[in-house]
């Protein structure tokens, strides 16, 4: 498949200098990169503390090379990563159709560009299709695909195309209304996940994300999400220096795709095999999340009463 017109790459920038060198280098060694329009954007500072680490970022964008071209769009004000982005993806995506964004913390696979403006092309006209990721769950799934449909969005590393995003609403009070006890079930994938978490975290204005609607916004009209079965994007970005990714044990572990030969699934359908397995992983890391806390417990007890005691 010839593909027409690369997407462009939007990638989310603020003030860890190392995370993004290191997304910029995976980017680099891309196959398609030197044809690639990438747009960068930086947000302003938010407090004095980090001022410093924010302009060492602006700096060093400012020196990259290797794309077909690179914009960089420096925000004068801080507008918080969920608003950054919302408005971001939109100005692009609007003005090319489609659109691949990454974010500060991500490292690619040499052929992450290729799949994703692959899958870009061959779904552009499949309705039911609303997004592309680029990042999959780190555990071993015992099939023989390439790729599937999964009904659950996934942020690191994605894209999809004007039509579908321009349906892209955050409003958190509409979602709580007109969810009924079936949907948010069928929205934690039956159950085996608690994602509606997150939108009860931005009505009591603990959080503020951008990705949960956006999953809403495709589950609310019966969309599906494409999935490599070996991921082409590692998250580097759980040590505590990102937005909502504070240190919790989580390691995306993942070991990154090398193939530059993939097949597409032939049906537009959730790939059921693939979502129970999924859910079997969900299982499985919920019991070793627990146990943990168990064990820390435990270990906090012992050192402050004595193990006999």
């Amino acid at each position: 498949m010839k593909i027409e017109n690369l997407a462009p790459v939007v990638l989310f920038v603020y003030n860890r200098l190392d995370h993004t060198k290191q997304t910029i280098d995976a980017l680099q060694k891309n196959e398609l990169s030197d044809e690639t329009e990438l747009y960068i954007y930086s947000d302003a500072v938010k407090n004095n503390k980090i001022d410093q680490y924010v302009k060492e970022v602006r700096e060093y964008i400012k020196t990259i090379q290797g794309f077909k071209k690179v914009t960089i769009i420096e925000q004068k004000e801080n507008l918080g990563l969920a608003k950054s982005i919302i408005a971001g993806v939109s100005d692009i995506i609007n003005s090319h159709g489609k659109a691949i964004i990454l974010e500060d913390d991500l490292v690619t696979s040499p052929y992450f560009l290729k799949y994703m403006n692959k899958a870009l092309e061959e779904y552009k006209d499949e309705q039911q299709v609303w997004h592309i990721s680029g990042w999959n769950y780190p555990t071993h799934f015992d099939t023989a695909e390439d790729t599937y449909f999964y009904r659950i969005m996934d942020c690191w590393g994605w894209a999809t195309w004007s039509d579908r995003w321009n349906y892209f609403e955050k409003n958190t009070d509409d979602l709580i209304k007109s969810f009924t006890k079936s949907d948010i079930k069928r929205f934690n994938l039956d159950g085996f996940t608690d994602l509606w978490r997150q939108v009860k975290l931005n009505k009591s204005g603990r959080i503020n994300t951008w990705a949960i609607y956006w999953y809403a916004t495709i589950f609310r009209n019966k969309g599906l999400c494409l999935n490599p079965v070996k991921s082409f994007v590692r998250n580097i970005g759980h040590d505590g220096t990102g937005v909502h990714c504070n240190i919790s044990g989580y390691v995306d572990n993942v070991t990154l795709n090398q193939n530059e030969h993939f097949t597409f699934p032939q049906v537009i359908s959730e790939n059921t095999e693939i979502t129970n397995q999924i859910k079997i992983h969900f299982k499985k890391t919920k019991k070793s999340i627990l146990i943990r806390i168990f064990n820390k417990l435990k270990t906090i007890i012992i050192k402050k009463f004595g193990r006999n005691q």
